[in-house]
């Protein structure tokens, strides 16, 4: 017989094997603090130290890092923030949304308020030595903690279970957490905890290039038209992540996430025919000053689109070019920790974010218009159309909140030729999901939600009299310009990324008015004092965001 023989020949000589690692990472150079010395023991196994790691400790250690990480950011992040009130190059809007961002950071390092509204998915990373031993049960331990951090602190319950395909219910706690172990090292069991909030995890895009766009400039063109795409929907100033390659789309976007998180920053700058990923850091320095030149800034114009950009260059498959490109947030939350024969430790992240703020608060963002909601909306909206877009307001009065799932249901009432409600006709609406409200506060942590996702919604609505102003965060479509334009309303720009220091000064009533069972996207009336915000589309057809190309 002439098949094939089903094993390949043994004895055919190959050269040795030389394991070069995919992301070969330098020393960790993170500060850590100790949480316990309790639940971790050295037992000896055939003659070998082992790590012996209890339940309870996986539980306690990332418990502490959800607590953490909605709480307190890393001193990096706040000295960038801080960077941008001292450069003259930054715009006043800019500069505005960065002390708004210290005064947030400020109210949040309490520990009551969480820094954002949307406290996020729970994301686990594990690496666990060979000679670190456990019950085995990693997973459900690591998830229990993350349950329990965000049962006991005042953090939102972001997750959906779904019951059918178009079923769907809150499960309550927040679960399930995404959790993901690696076998890696020895002696220790290292971990990356990180809160990915929807704003952000919506703005991670996977393209399936061709090789043919790896020459420098067809490449930076591809980069400049992509990252104009993000818009300001996930609260820039952003930590921009970028991937060129990979071995497969998977991989790419994982590298993404973690690239985003500063995770790889120690990964080698030039790469080898080993196929390493690496850091070009070149690339990094010329679209990070690429995204200070296309004037989106900081959510409403100016220079600092985003703190920082980390492109990773990874090796491929010949035919295959994914590219990655995703942000992490103002809302920067991820933290790293480790257990060791010493302890269980955690990063050490900033406690006392008070000494980034500026001595003598400076007057920023320009002139402030007053706006009284109370008053019939045929005045709100004159008083809106006297100015012009990029306008900075601060309104009092009531507001509406309602998103997503509300705004379904009204649909179906005008489906069913019923009318809107009074109350969504008569106030502005905010798009938004509260956080806990903890005892004593009248509200919980209570930023502005992307509003590309009600975009659908506008015509319908204001063609029935309602949501004839909008606020929210980010910029939207062009239907909605139109529909604004024809039917006399406007859509506002709040602050995204800074829900504490709205709860702490400019929310000071709230109650469920419909859809309790909607949980945090019931719909909601709450009443305001100097609710900051910005004209973006108005009565005129104008609009901010289409003068940056993200309209």
């Amino acid at each position: 017989m002439n098949a094939p023989i089903a094993f390949p020949d043994q004895s055919k000589p190959v050269p040795p094997y030389k394991h070069t690692p995919l992301f070969p990472l330098g020393k960790d150079e993170t500060p850590y603090k100790k949480i316990t010395a309790e639940g971790v023991r050295i037992e000896k196994v055939l003659g070998k130290d082992m790590l012996v790691v209890s339940r309870e400790a996986l539980r306690a250690l990332s418990e502490a890092a959800f607590g953490d990480i909605n709480h307190y950011l890393r001193p990096g992040h706040l000295k960038q923030l801080r960077a941008i009130l001292e450069d003259g190059e930054a715009s006043p809007n800019d500069k505005f949304v960065a002390l708004d961002f210290l005064k947030n950071a400020n109210i949040a390092a309490g520990g009551v308020l969480p820094m954002c509204q949307d406290t996020g998915t729970a994301i686990i990373m594990g690496k666990k030595g060979c000679n670190v031993i456990t019950d085995g049960d990693d997973e459900a331990a690591l998830s229990e903690g993350a349950r329990d951090a965000y049962l006991r602190r005042n953090l939102r319950y972001s997750q959906v279970a779904p019951l059918s395909m178009y079923e769907e219910k809150n499960t309550a706690n927040n679960m399930p957490a995404q959790c993901e172990i690696y076998a890696e090292g020895h002696d220790a069991y290292k971990f990356m905890f990180m809160a990915k909030g929807g704003g952000s995890a919506n703005k991670s895009f996977l393209f399936q290039a061709t090789p043919s766009v790896l020459t420098k400039d067809r490449l930076l063109a591809f980069l400049k038209e992509k990252i104009l795409t993000l818009g300001t929907a996930a609260c820039p100033p952003y930590h921009l992540a970028i991937v060129i390659g990979g071995t497969s789309a998977e991989l790419c976007m994982k590298t993404v996430k973690l690239a985003s998180a500063r995770y790889l920053d120690a990964l080698p700058t030039q790469g080898s025919p080993d196929g390493n990923a690496f850091r070009d850091v070149e690339m990094e320095k010329e679209i990070h000053e690429m995204t200070q030149s296309l004037g989106v800034g900081a959510q409403f114009g100016g220079k600092y689109f985003c703190h920082d950009v980390r492109v990773i260059r990874m090796p491929r498959h010949g035919a295959s070019l994914p590219i990655g490109l995703g942000v992490s947030c103002s809302a920067d939350r991820q933290v790293l920790g480790k257990i060791t024969r010493d302890g269980v430790y955690l990063e050490e992240l900033e406690h006392n974010p008070a000494q980034y703020l500026p001595e003598v608060e400076e007057a920023l963002g320009g002139e402030v218009v007053k706006i009284d909601l109370n008053q019939p909306m045929k005045d709100i909206l004159a008083a809106f159309s006297q100015h012009p877009i990029k306008t900075r307001v601060s309104m009092t009065g009531t507001m509406i909140v309602a998103r997503d799932s509300a705004h379904a249901k009204l649909r179906k009432r005008l489906e069913r030729g019923e009318p809107l409600p009074d109350y969504f006709k008569n106030h502005p609406v905010y798009y938004a999901g509260p956080a806990k409200t903890p005892d004593g506060y009248a509200s919980g942590a209570f930023g502005p939600t992307t509003a590309g996702r009600m975009d659908s919604f506008v015509d319908q609505f204001q063609a029935a009299g309602g949501s004839m102003v909008m606020v929210a965060k980010g910029n939207r479509a062009p239907a909605v310009r139109e529909a604004c334009k024809k039917y006399g309303g406007f859509y506002l720009g709040s602050i995204g990324g800074a829900a504490a220091n709205l709860a702490e000064h400019c929310i000071k009533k709230v109650e469920v008015l419909e859809y309790p069972e909607l949980g945090m996207e019931a719909i909601w009336r709450i009443e305001v004092v100097d609710f900051p915000a910005f004209i973006i589309v108005d009565d005129k057809g104008n609009d901010f965001f289409k003068e940056l190309n993200l309209g």
